[in-house]
């Protein structure tokens, strides 16, 4: 939609996803230092004749998208039963 309504050359966005579990303690920018957490690793692949400034501001868009900073900030869960 960015990309549209700027007029860039994207033709195309691939995402790959990765989720593994990792220890605690091996996660050097964690706050968490015990038991393990979920890692998302993701890579994106814009094609098109993109500019380098185009690329880095389509990425800085994808890292505002509702979903990415869902995961990104911390979630507090309530949990009801019916």
């Amino acid at each position: 939609m960015y990309a549209r309504r700027k007029g860039c050359p994207l033709e195309e966005v691939t995402v790959n996803l990765r989720h593994s579990k990792i220890h605690a303690t091996d996660c050097a920018k964690c706050e968490t230092r015990e038991g393990k957490l979920d890692r998302i690793e993701r890579d994106i692949h814009f094609a098109g004749s993109l500019t380098n400034e185009q690329r880095f501001k389509l990425l800085e868009i994808a890292n505002k998208c509702p979903v990415h900073r869902t995961l990104t900030l911390k979630i507090d869960i309530k949990r009801r039963a019916f």
